[in-house]
């Protein structure tokens, strides 16, 4: 049975962000990156497990598959979607604590410089709180979220690899939720994917390719040799492909898959992550035949502001309000001007000014 969230990638051509408003795929995906980082980044100050902040992110992506990122901003959301995951993941935190937190993510300023009691944390809390209503309902209450990280540890009991191997595959899977990777494929594509490229990356430019290691059958099958007496090795550069048993289809995603990750890491400034540099010397699968996504990160504010009409007086540091289905509800604080009749307390109008840290 086909999972309500997993998207064909043509999906993130018709999401609430880009036919409602200036977004174009390329900046969704540019956001989408920026909000992961910042709900990573607020999860490891909160010291929460890595498995609560996969689900998070997870749900941080299913979210913006039906609200515009125009109604709700992404540090709101992935600050909704951590303290939900405290809940649902039994790693509770209390809502003030995750506020304080969040609050010195967004001002820049060292958490124990936020005091607990104050309006901006108050007001931020009923942020948390009112945006995780719409979470909930987006979700349609289903918290489940698989992870390709439990197939990378059956992955890695079937060989023991290179411990690099490992190493790298485990990081691929941590980027891959920057990536909308999670509502597009299923675990186990994206963990053969990770182990797949974390192989290239390991054996080097000289290894077999990716299109060797992910083909339908091994490419010296074709070839007028007699055949080996030996059996497959599973220690091959086939080996996450032929121990899942892919069939062709199976095999079209994880290259879909590959090229996303790889057309991901090139979008990167080199400057600012030089780390990534030998994954974007990898080529991509020739099978992959998909639209391009990504633009370069350090283009995509100038590729928005060249398309976004000005935004109203006083509302620079504010989430534009979409005009999405004509009459989206705005349930965040930062947009209760819009409709007054909500009982909102006074300290919840103030407008958070916040720095573009994701």
């Amino acid at each position: 049975m086909q999972s309500q969230w997993v998207f064909p990638i043509s999906a993130l051509q018709l999401t609430p962000s880009v036919v409602t408003s200036s977004y174009t795929v390329a900046k969704e995906l540019y956001d989408r990156s920026r909000g992961v980082e910042f709900l990573f980044r607020l999860g490891s100050s909160l010291g929460l497990p890595t498995s609560a902040m996969f689900t998070a992110a997870t749900w941080f992506h299913r979210f913006f598959m039906r609200h515009s990122m125009e109604d709700y901003h992404r540090q709101d959301v992935a600050a909704s979607c951590i303290f939900l995951a405290t809940k649902t993941e039994e790693c509770g935190r209390k809502l003030r604590d995750v506020a304080r937190v969040c609050q010195a993510k967004i001002t820049g300023k060292d958490v124990s410089l936020i005091h607990s009691e104050s309006p901006e944390v108050d007001q931020l809390q009923n942020v948390i709180l009112l945006t995780e209503e719409v979470l909930l309902e987006a979700l349609c209450f289903d918290f489940v979220a698989p992870s390709p990280h439990a197939e990378l540890i059956d992955l890695f009991d079937a060989y023991q690899e290179d411990t690099r191997v490992h190493d790298y595959a485990w990081s691929i899977a941590h980027d891959s939720y920057r990536t909308p990777l999670c509502i597009l494929f299923p675990p186990r594509i994206i963990a053969c994917t990770c182990y797949v490229l974390a192989q290239r990356a390991v054996d080097g430019p000289h290894s077999a390719s990716l299109d060797a290691r992910i083909s339908a059958s091994p490419p010296s099958a074709s070839l007028p040799t007699p055949p080996s007496h030996k059996p497959a090795s599973p220690d091959a550069s086939r080996f996450a492909v032929e121990y899942y048993g892919f069939t062709e289809d199976d095999i079209a995603k994880v290259s879909d898959a590959l090229s996303i990750l790889l057309e991901y890491y090139s979008a990167q400034d080199m400057q600012n992550a030089p780390h990534v540099a030998p994954l974007t010397m990898i080529s991509p699968p020739t099978s992959s035949l998909r639209p391009t996504l990504y633009e370069p990160f350090s283009q995509v504010p100038q590729l928005l502001s060249q398309s976004a009409s000005f935004p109203p007086a006083g509302t620079s540091n504010r989430t534009p309000i979409s005009s999405y289905g004509g009459n989206t509800p705005a349930k965040t604080p930062l947009h209760v001007a819009e409709q007054p009749e909500r009982a909102i307390p006074e300290s919840a109008k103030k407008i958070i000014g916040r720095l573009d840290l994701s």
